[in-house]
């Protein structure tokens, strides 16, 4: 049996149990979101996934060979929007200094790329938390209008880059392989506490814990006060602090 790719992660959960959460995140941030706590299973995963992914192939062609910059703080979302770019086979890019075929971030102005979509935090939010320039995409508003079912046009090759980060680049067949290696510890379907300073910590981190039928509990900022994390770990189930 073939070692398991990025883009075998969502199905792999759904199959084990699609209402049990997978993620849990809690915003520490300063600003309008501070405090807020979402959970999503498998299945509400699933949905948010599919609007991505249906939006990066049926709105900009997003297929094998493409490259999709994700530039935001490590968030809920920006996990959907990475489990997206690997289900229709793309590049995830977190280098800032790549040429692009879209670009998500959190951050005005964008540097340039084809397509630029801005990402608001707030799960409910139904438009930018900013005036946005013209032509950037407003993510919280437009994503809505897009499907709830994802049938992949293509699929990547296990030698095709999953993620570019710190100059280095993760293949579809490494990737799962190489989050395992940076967090060998996480045991089977475990509940693992996570408070991450970097987009790539949260997906190495998230992609060994999924890979393994577990679930997260994220705390957004980096900078969470320790005995509110371990109040959160305690009242979550948590099993494994990383």
């Amino acid at each position: 049996m073939p070692d398991p790719t990025p883009a075998d992660l969502l199905a792999t959960l759904l199959a084990d149990d699609p209402a049990r959460p997978r993620v849990t995140c809690y915003d520490d941030l300063p600003g309008p979101t501070a405090g807020e706590r979402i959970e999503l299973s498998a299945r509400v995963l699933e949905k948010w996934v599919a609007k991505a992914g249906n939006a990066l192939q049926e709105e900009w062609d997003i297929a094998p060979g493409s490259r999709v910059g994700l530039h935001v703080l490590p968030h809920w979302r920006a996990l959907c929007w990475a489990l997206a770019t690997w289900t229709v086979g793309a590049t995830l890019s977190l280098d800032p200094e790549d040429d692009l075929d879209v670009l998500v971030t959190d951050t005005l102005p964008a540097r340039d790329a084809e397509v630029v979509v801005y990402l608001t935090r707030a799960s409910l939010a139904r438009s930018a938390d900013a005036t946005l320039p013209v032509g950037v995409i407003d993510e919280a508003a437009e994503l809505a209008s897009f499907g709830d079912h994802l049938d992949p046009w293509d699929a990547a090759a296990p030698s095709d880059a999953a993620l570019v980060a710190e100059g280095a680049t993760l293949t579809y067949g490494d990737l799962v392989t190489a989050a395992l290696r940076r967090w060998p510890d996480v045991p089977h379907g475990a509940r693992v506490d996570i408070a991450p300073t970097t987009t790539l910590d949260l997906l190495l981190a998230v992609v060994a814990a999924w890979s393994g039928a577990g679930s997260v509990v994220l705390h957004v900022g980096g900078a969470t006060d320790p005995d509110v994390r371990s109040r959160r770990a305690h009242d979550e189930g948590v099993d494994r602090s990383l």
